[in-house]
């Protein structure tokens, strides 16, 4: 595929590795320049661009950037974008750590509807859920027991099976997590967070969620994680967060 990617910190670098090496052609874009992005797209094989150039002549964009990043892309980006281009949005929301209060979502709006609504564009919410090193160390080939499960929440049935299949391909199980309102079930602060569960678990997870008590535990989630020991490992990270439930 053609693969375009706004936002190139850890989660788009990490996807950019992974695609090209799955034979993908990318095009990386971030809000500071192509030039910024030479020694990974030399390392990579991915074409570094403009935030503008980035979703042209693509059949998958993937944006991969803060949440209050969001209003700040170029007025009309997706303007002449065709309708069949996927949209896949890998955000989430914290306000006292990073993004500020965003109103529509504090009143109970799910992040990624927020997002397509500045996008002006229908979205997939994916990728959101996993760390930066599961994402590039926890792939295993299809059947593998315990193989690492990754939620995919849209409203457009054809969309979502494109990136459920492009999950399995990096080396996870695609869950089809419902409608994009009920995308908030992997948003931080649910059971299926940052918790590399498999198959079984991602379904049981999403159907644990509780939506009254996720903001809560998001923000115990943020201060726990800043009050962890020097030397911490990543499995601490998992371990931290699956105790939040």
């Amino acid at each position: 595929m053609k693969i375009g990617i706004i936002g190139a910190g850890n989660i788009g670098g990490t996807l950019a590795r992974k695609l090209t090496r799955l034979g993908h052609s990318v095009a990386l874009a971030n809000s500071r320049g192509p030039e910024t992005l030479a020694a990974l797209a030399a390392e990579t094989g991915a074409t570094a661009v403009s935030v503008a150039d980035a979703v042209k002549d693509v059949e998958l964009v993937i944006v991969t950037i803060p949440q209050k990043a969001i209003p700040l892309l170029p007025q009309g980006l997706f303007r002449d974008v065709p309708e069949a281009v996927i949209t896949v949005d890998t955000g989430n929301y914290y306000p006292a750590f990073r993004d500020g209060r965003i109103d529509a979502i504090e009143n109970g709006m799910a992040e990624s509807r927020w997002v397509a609504q500045q996008l002006g564009r229908p979205v997939l919410k994916a990728f959101n859920n996993i760390t930066a090193q599961s994402l590039a160390e926890g792939g295993r080939p299809p059947g593998t027991a315990g193989r690492i499960a990754l939620p995919v929440a849209g409203d457009d049935a054809r969309a979502k099976a494109v990136v459920i299949g492009l999950v399995d391909a990096l080396g996870f199980d695609g869950i089809d997590a419902g409608s994009l309102d009920e995308s908030w079930r992997q948003q931080p602060g649910t059971p299926v967070y940052g918790t590399d569960w498999d198959a079984e678990g991602v379904r049981l997870a999403l159907a644990q969620a509780n939506r009254a008590r996720s903001a809560e535990l998001r923000e115990l989630g943020v201060q726990k994680m800043q009050q962890l020991p020097p030397g911490f490992t990543h499995q601490d990270v998992i371990n931290l967060l699956r105790s939040l439930q």
